[in-house]
């Protein structure tokens, strides 16, 4: 089950404000970039980056993820351990809006998005 029609406006809207203001400069883009991808009711944000040997080719690294439960009416917060499998971040792992989400990114009081 895919993100209905509003939720998933204010999601791209929401996330596209952000990722706008953290993105590298545009001459930077070609050897790191950060995106997002909506995948059914979760999102996922995300560092590009080129291979080293293969710089034609690129691979991502997932930064967080947060998963729509519409029964809960809230986004349940994810984050990757180094086993890359996605473990529910403990100190906060639910919120309600998707800006709550973004800010709880952006603050990564436990550096476990960014590192």
């Amino acid at each position: 089950m895919s993100l209905d029609l509003l939720l998933t406006l204010n999601t791209i809207e929401v996330l596209e404000n952000y990722i706008d203001k953290i993105r590298p400069s545009e001459e930077l883009r070609d050897q790191l970039d950060i995106g997002y991808k909506i995948e059914n009711q979760s999102i996922i944000i995300f560092e590009s980056r080129p291979y080293f040997h293969r710089p034609n080719e690129r691979f991502e690294s997932t930064i967080a993820k947060a998963t729509f439960v519409k029964t809960q009416d809230h986004w349940k917060v994810f984050w990757q351990r180094s086993d890359s499998k996605w473990h529910v971040y403990e100190p906060h792992p639910f919120v309600r809006t998707i800006n709550q989400f973004v800010a709880l990114v952006e603050q990564d009081d436990y550096h476990c998005f960014w590192g």
